[in-house]
């Protein structure tokens, strides 16, 4: 199920503050392509705190969720020392849990890239993919079984 974009509620949103740091860039000062997926794990891990079910909840609740997609749109690049704003939201979360990121600069709030993620629950115990997200998430996220 998609949450309409007005209804998001807050808890399902996160926001962290990044600077880019010289090990992260290129001769040009330009940040590797690569370290979008970092930027985009340290705000997809605020927000799971936020829900309390961060990676270690995760395990004790019985469930992995490996990422099965990652997107990214580059837009501008980011250079060294500028401090950026990476936000996350939920966007999907009953059969997959999709995570919306964007990255914008702190200062001037230009938008600098977007992507998403999406995971899945794995059962630990079975190796099994499940098709419908666990419950336990879903009361992470406030959800009453009624609403869905």
């Amino acid at each position: 199920m998609k949450p309409s974009k007005n209804k998001i509620p807050e808890k399902w949103r996160a926001k962290t503050e990044i600077q880019i740091p010289f090990h992260d860039v290129d001769v040009m000062e330009v940040a590797w392509h690569g370290h979008f997926t970092k930027y985009f794990e340290i705000a997809r891990c605020a927000l799971l705190d936020q829900l309390d079910y961060n990676y270690p909840q995760m395990r004790e609740s019985g469930y992995a969720w490996p990422v099965i997609e990652l997107k990214i749109r580059y837009i501008k690049p980011l250079m060294f020392r500028q401090w950026i704003v990476v936000h996350a939201e939920i966007s999907e979360y009953e059969n997959r849990l999709k995570i919306k990121y964007t990255v914008n600069d702190r200062d001037s709030d230009t938008r600098l890239s977007k992507g998403h993620t999406i995971q899945v629950a794995v059962e630990m115990k079975s190796g099994e993919m499940c098709f419908v997200s666990p419950s336990l998430l879903l009361k992470k996220l406030g959800i009453n079984k009624c609403q869905r």
